[in-house]
C-alpha cells in the first residue's frame, strides 16, 4: 500500500461514530461547561445537517483525543476548546453571510471566522443551523452555468 492509500485508509479510520467515546470520556480535563457546550454544538450540528461527518484530526499532547472536524462534501468547521471559550472556526467563514452577527472572532482574515462561545452565552440554535447550512452549500460542486454566473457577477 502506497503512501497516499495509507494516509487515506488513516483519515477514514479516524472517523468517529456515533457511539465512539467523546473528548469528556477520553479525558476528564474537558469534563466540565466546555464539553457541554461542545457537546450541544456537536448535536446542533448534527441536526442541521444529519449528513454532517465528524472526524478527529491533529492529535497533540494539549489535545490526545484530537480536534473535532466537521465535514460534508469539504470541511465545514472545527470545534476547539481552550480555558475561557469554545470556538468554532469555519474554514469558508469569510463567503458566509452572517446576518445575526454569530461571528465574533477571527473577523480579519480571508478565509475563515470563528464563533467564540463562553460559559454562559446562549445558542441561538435557529441562525446556528441556517449558518451551517450555509457552509454545507459553499461545498457542493456548482454547475457550469452558476460558475459562468458567479464569473461573471464578479466583473
Amino acid at each position: 500500500m502506497g503512501v497516499r492509500s495509507e494516509r487515506r485508509t488513516l483519515r477514514y479510520a479516524e472517523r468517529i461514530p456515533e457511539h465512539a467515546p467523546r473528548h469528556n470520556e477520553v479525558s476528564n480535563e474537558l469534563a466540565d461547561w466546555r464539553e457541554t457546550k461542545l457537546s450541544r454544538l456537536r448535536g446542533l450540528i448534527k441536526q442541521a445537517d444529519p449528513e454532517m461527518v465528524e472526524e478527529s484530526k491533529w492529535k497533540k499532547p494539549s489535545h490526545p483525543a484530537g480536534v473535532p472536524v466537521w465535514s460534508h462534501q469539504g470541511p465545514i468547521c472545527t470545534g476547539e476548546t481552550y480555558k475561557s471559550v469554545v470556538k468554532l472556526t469555519f474554514f469558508k467563514g469569510a463567503s458566509l453571510k452572517d446576518p445575526s452577527g454569530l461571528f465574533n472572532s477571527s473577523l480579519e482574515g480571508n478565509t475563515r471566522r470563528a464563533i467564540d462561545f463562553h460559559e454562559d452565552d446562549e445558542i441561538d440554535e435557529k441562525a446556528f443551523a441556517t449558518l451551517i447550512r450555509a457552509a454545507v452549500s459553499l461545498n457542493r460542486p456548482r454547475s457550469t452555468a452558476s460558475r459562468v454566473e458567479l464569473t461573471r457577477s464578479r466583473e
